[in-house]
């Protein structure tokens, strides 16, 4: 009996000749007892990469994804018009429905980000939407860098002291320029402050920004959906209303002491934990920073928004207005895409794929085959990211099963 199930395992392993498709073949052997799977070695696993398909969203050419978040995915495009190199943030309206206020937020951003026009803000190069799949496309300045990912990169997970001070007085300019235009951002973090090639700071992400009106009298807010660990102590104790340029101070000051220490001022096992510590006020500055930084974060950083330091003090501090040698100490620009040095298009194999598209034959040639043995391989070589959900998502993206078998159609089977 074995022997007669083992026969009949070797010929459905044997289907990949075949050209009937699977369920086909499961009818006709429906009589030939129970599937028997035997173990199989990761070299015998065999995957091949997916051929990369020209895809064409107005006169963009879409390129491969730069990163993922609670809005939608990024991905890198190539204006074909002007062989600008651009970044596109994808949005489908069914899950901006899911999450609160996320249709709103995103027009805001977009109402905002057209109306400025800094070297500090990330500019918004054109706005696309597909009504058929209810998808929307914000085309953005293409970015190499964010902030966060390279503190993560980094040993101490902190910049070198000169390379603080230039981001943060980046972040100034940003900053007091927003704020001339009546918008508070709510929501600075190293997350959101992204770099070019030429090291130049872009603040991002004004989904929870808001634009006070013309004829306002003060800066006052009355909401806020910043991220918890950013806001100060008026938000984190409940009050109804707050200044709003004295929230971008705070969010500032735990940026910058983040940059040049590492790690965050106010922590907490959980959020209700970490609002009672912001709550309170109460933090320490280590004692190894240069007292002229020390001081400014105490300035920044202070409980009662009315002692807290304005935008104009911060600009006129004496630590802000040091001077750093270029020849300092900096740490490299990590980019977002597999740490490739080099910051390679993307774009390119699909530019091939448009222009010089192969033949059947020439594209069966060219085809790569690999293995799980192989991949596993990889891993422990670091070529490619060590196993989790987000990488095995983009490693499934770029390597395919040679075949598949879909159990629900089984009534019965069973490993040897």
């Amino acid at each position: 009996m074995e022997k007669e199930e083992a026969a009949g395992c070797t010929s459905f392993f044997q289907l990949g000749e075949d050209t009937r498709p699977l369920d086909n073949w499961l009818i006709e052997h429906e009589d030939d007892g129970p599937l028997v799977f035997h173990r199989v070695n990761s070299k015998e696993i065999i995957y091949q990469t997916r051929k990369k398909k020209a895809k064409m969203i107005g006169k963009y050419v879409m390129g491969d994804i730069l990163g993922e978040g609670s809005y939608g995915k990024v991905k890198e495009m190539l204006d074909s018009e002007t062989l600008c190199r651009r970044a596109v943030k994808i949005l489908k309206k069914k899950k901006l429905r899911k999450i609160p206020n996320g249709e709103q937020n995103v027009q805001m951003e977009i109402l905002l980000l057209k109306r400025l026009n800094h070297r500090n803000v990330i500019k918004l190069v054109d706005v696309l939407y597909n009504e058929e799949k209810q998808k929307m496309y914000m085309v953005m300045e293409y970015c190499v860098s964010v902030l966060q990912q390279m503190l993560e990169n980094l040993p101490d997970k902190k910049f070198p002291i000169s390379q603080a001070h230039g981001y943060f007085c980046q972040l100034l300019d940003g900053l007091e320029y927003l704020h001339s235009q009546g918008i508070i951002h709510k929501d600075i973090k190293p997350g959101n402050l992204l770099l070019t090639t030429c090291r130049t700071l872009k603040i991002s992400d004004l989904g929870v920004a808001e634009a006070l009106d013309r004829f306002a009298k003060d800066d006052i807010c009355y909401t806020s959906q910043g991220s918890p660990a950013f806001q100060p102590p008026e938000i984190a104790i409940g009050l109804e209303s707050f200044s709003g340029f004295k929230v971008d101070v705070w969010s500032s000051g735990v940026t910058l002491y983040n940059f040049t220490t590492g790690k965050y001022p106010f922590e907490g096992d959980n959020i209700y934990k970490l609002f009672e510590n912001i709550g309170k006020g109460e933090f320490e500055v280590p004692k190894d920073l240069d007292p002229l930084l020390q001081d400014l974060l105490m300035g920044m950083l202070r409980k009662d928004p009315a002692e807290r330091f304005t935008l104009k003090l911060i600009r006129e501090h004496d630590w802000v207005k040091k001077k750093y040698s270029d020849s300092e100490e900096y740490s490299s620009v990590l980019p977002c895409v597999n740490e490739d040095e080099f910051c390679s298009m993307t774009v390119l194999p699909y530019l091939q794929d448009l222009h010089y598209p192969l033949g059947d034959e020439e594209d069966s040639d060219s085809q790569e085959f690999i293995t799980e043995h192989d991949l596993q391989a990889m891993r422990r070589q670091d070529v490619l990211p060590h196993r989790n959900s987000q990488n095995d998502s983009r490693t499934r993206r770029h390597f395919k099963s040679l075949g598949s078998l879909a159990s629900n159609r089984l009534t019965f089977c069973r490993q040897s």
